[in-house]
């Protein structure tokens, strides 16, 4: 779809970016205020395309400043890396050829699952350091569903990414923010690719977004080391709440 961009659209789409990264990096979420925007201006199958370019710029500097202070745990991480690229490769085909519906559906009960885990369990969050409830395949599986989930719609993946981080692999909540940037990154880069293939990338408007979504994970990640995981905690049930609502209502 071929979109010319006015001055007005053009800073929407920055300050929808901004807001975007800005949410991801501190909980989750944040792609439902970037589709907001994107969808009447590109449609469905544009916009959920579109939106990953905006997506790997803002993780791929989130990754880079969390690295600065070296607090991503590449080990744990890099062993996720295979089963999430797995997931990403057939969730991206899939979402080429059918409906996101129902699997909205699902993922608003998940996150309602979240935020009362969060509220409810703040000992499992909070932690320096967690036992890990999933195993070696445990965790596979997990993380081949996780990216199979982030292929196929991306709003939300940040949730899904974050409690298997911190609940199924051990990481406290900052560092397991950082993982899941540098996760996220790593496999929307595969989404990119296909959706590409499928020729369904905006790139002006994606990349204009990128601006936004840039300068929100650079000030994101900043203020997640400084408050670290008691403020990335209270957001996260915040935003989970928020998303399930308009998931599974509007």
């Amino acid at each position: 779809m071929a979109v010319e961009l006015d001055l007005i659209t053009g800073v929407l789409l920055v300050l929808a970016g901004f807001a975007t990264a800005f949410i991801n990096v501190m909980a989750g979420g944040g792609s439902a205020v970037s589709l907001m925007v994107l969808l009447p201006l590109l449609g469905p199958v544009e916009a959920n395309a579109t939106n990953r370019v905006a997506i790997l710029f803002a993780n791929i500097l989130g990754t880079s400043n969390f690295a600065r202070k070296k607090l991503v745990p590449w080990r744990m991480s890099s062993g996720l890396i295979v089963p999430a690229l797995i997931g990403t490769g057939a969730g991206a085909w899939v979402a080429t050829e059918v409906s996101p519906e129902t699997i909205r559906t699902a993922l608003g009960v998940v996150l309602i699952g979240v935020a009362l885990s969060v509220l409810l369990k703040p000992s499992a969050w909070l932690s320096e350091q967690v036992e890990p409830r999933l195993g070696r395949w445990g965790r596979a599986a997990a993380f081949l569903a996780i990216g199979f989930y982030g292929g196929f719609i991306q709003v939300g993946v940040g949730f899904l990414l974050i409690s298997g981080l911190v609940l199924g692999c051990g990481l406290d909540l900052v560092k397991g923010s950082a993982a899941k940037m540098f996760l996220i990154a790593v496999f929307t880069a595969l989404a990119v690719l296909i959706f590409v293939w499928a020729d369904q990338i905006n790139w002006t408007v994606g990349l204009v977004m990128a601006i936004g979504n840039s300068i929100g994970a650079y000030l994101g990640t900043r203020l997640a080391m400084e408050k670290g995981a008691r403020l990335i905690r209270w957001l996260l049930a915040i935003a989970s709440v928020a998303v399930a609502i308009r998931m599974l209502f509007f």
